[in-house]
């Protein structure tokens, strides 16, 4: 990549970012809008600063929960995705099973993740790993089940075995869609964490969110969300990071492989 198209990579977004709380504050402004319904973004960052011994911790608890329950997902989702896409038979048991797990509201699990293993960590690291895990799964399916036809047929004629194509051919080959599901995945798993901690815990941005919430403070409020966005991000932007470097291969040879993984 070009300097000048790394600096436009940064510059655009940013510039982007920057316009939309610049509307923002003037929306906020312009039909005065208390800060008690919605603050401006330099009220926001006003209280990120003077509360960051508040909201830090609580980032930390969140940022450890979500970064675990990924861990766990990257690793099941890519064992799983393996054999669904290396078996029509798996394909066929598994997909609807699958499917139906990921369309249970998660908000309704999290009680009974509650029940099982009480209030704190626990419950959010399963969270956080049963939202991140089915995007991983379906994609590195996906990858394994498009491996070349021809290549297999060249690979059993050379005496390789089932295993062996998978291994040396399928993994390869998905390795861009499980790199573009991964970061659909980080973006989840924060939003599993968050989801667990407004529902059953004493520590974390969902916490936090909620006891601010409560008592009003909606600057801090939208403070938290500022930040666990920025994570959120900055996570994002460290698996594409990775991507780039792992796959640049197949991303310089035109195939819109995160299409697929964000349903474009």
């Amino acid at each position: 990549m070009s300097m000048t198209r790394r600096l436009r990579s940064f510059v655009e977004p940013a510039a982007t970012a920057l316009l939309f709380f610049v509307v923002w504050e003037l929306f906020c402004r312009v039909l005065s809008i208390p800060e008690f319904v919605l603050p401006t973004p330099s009220k926001t960052v006003l209280t990120l600063i003077k509360d960051w011994d508040l909201i830090w911790p609580n980032a930390q608890q969140t940022l450890i929960t979500t970064l675990l329950g990924f861990c766990i997902s990257v690793v099941f989702g890519m064992a799983l995705g393996v054999l669904v896409g290396s078996s029509d038979f798996l394909n066929r048991c598994l997909s609807p099973l699958l499917v139906a797990f990921n369309s249970v509201p998660k908000v309704a699990v999290v009680p009974v993740l509650v029940l099982w293993f009480g209030i704190g960590t626990v419950p959010a690291v399963i969270t956080a790993f049963v939202l991140s895990f089915f995007p991983i799964t379906v994609n590195v399916a996906a990858g394994v089940a498009a491996t070349d036809r021809e290549l297999i047929d060249v690979l059993l004629s050379l005496g390789a075995s089932r295993t062996d194509i998978v291994i040396k051919a399928g993994i390869p080959r998905s390795l861009p869609y499980f790199f573009a599901s991964l970061k659909i995945a980080i973006t989840l798993a924060f939003v599993g964490s968050v989801i667990a901690e407004t529902v059953a815990s004493n520590s974390g941005i969902g916490y936090l969110m909620l006891s601010a919430s409560a008592s009003f403070k909606i600057p801090l409020v939208f403070a938290s969300l500022l930040f666990i966005g920025f994570l959120g991000v900055s996570m994002y932007a460290v698996t594409a990071f990775f991507e780039t470097r792992l796959t640049s291969w197949n991303i310089n040879s035109g195939d819109q492989t995160a299409n697929f993984a964000t349903g474009g």
